[in-house]
C-alpha cells in the first residue's frame, strides 16, 4: 500500500480542497474560492491548475492499482470564466487508462453548474 501524507501540510488541505466522491470511474472534489484569489479578486488561475491535479492524480492512484503510484507528467488548463466567490467542482473522468499512463478530463464549474476550467491531466504510473 502506497504511504500518502496527509494532513495540513499537504498542499490540498491548505487550500480548502474536499474530496466528495472517488471512484474508479469519477472523483469529484470541490474548492473555495476564499483564501484562492489573485490581486483582482478572481479564482486564481493556479488553484484551479491544484484542483485539477489533485482530483486527477487521485483518480489515475485508484486506477493504477496495488503497489503502484501515480505521478503527474503533464497538466494543461483552460480558464473559461472566473469564479469571485462560492465553491468550485472538479470532475476527473479517464480518458485513458494504460499500464504505464493514465489521462484524465477535468472539468471545472461554480455553483451555478457553469463551466470555468477545462483541464487535462497525465500521469505515469510507476511501481511502488
Amino acid at each position: 500500500m502506497a504511504v500518502v501524507q496527509s494532513g495540513e501540510e499537504q498542499l490540498s488541505a491548505r487550500m480548502g480542497i474536499e474530496i466528495i466522491e472517488y471512484t474508479p470511474e469519477r472523483v469529484v472534489a470541490t474548492m473555495p474560492v476564499a483564501g484562492n484569489r489573485q490581486p483582482y479578486g478572481l479564482l486564481h488561475g493556479g488553484a484551479n491548475a491544484v484542483l485539477a491535479e489533485q482530483a486527477g492524480s487521485i483518480a489515475a492512484a485508484i486506477n493504477a492499482g496495488a503497489g503502484r503510484i501515480a505521478l503527474g507528467l503533464e497538466l494543461s488548463c483552460t480558464h473559461h470564466r472566473a469564479a469571485t466567490e462560492g465553491k468550485v467542482t472538479a470532475v476527473a473522468t479517464p480518458l485513458h487508462t494504460g499500464r504505464s499512463t493514465a489521462t484524465y478530463d477535468v472539468v471545472i464549474t461554480d455553483e451555478q453548474g457553469r463551466r470555468t476550467c477545462s483541464a487535462r491531466l497525465t500521469c505515469v504510473l510507476r511501481d511502488q
